[in-house]
């Protein structure tokens, strides 16, 4: 499980490797167009919150973290369908992304 950290101020957020690699480069294409969005996701069930949604804005701190050395393969059609439903809704629903 690879980790999202968000802000320097909240807890990692926890996603497998090769959804976090997709993820990854489907931030990074937003921000670098200067493009802020919503990212939900479900929580682990620790807290008090069983659903997260933050504010993703070029000037806040990110920091991705793999448990693998090697990247996952990417799959550039499942990017374009990440792209499409985040375009769509102006939201990147995490839960909805999970690697089987």
């Amino acid at each position: 499980m690879g980790r999202l950290k968000y802000d320097n101020t909240s807890g990692p957020i926890s996603i497998d490797d090769a959804t976090l690699a997709h993820v990854k480069i489907v931030i990074a294409t937003k921000l670098r167009r200067h493009e802020s969005f919503m990212m939900t996701w479900v929580n682990d069930g620790n807290g008090s919150d069983a659903r997260s949604t933050i504010w993703i804005h070029p000037a806040i701190p990110l920091q991705f973290g793999f448990d693998q050395a090697d990247l996952p393969t990417i799959d550039v059609e499942r990017i374009k369908a990440m792209m499409t439903a985040l375009n769509a809704t102006g939201e990147l629903n995490l839960d909805r992304l999970e690697s089987d």
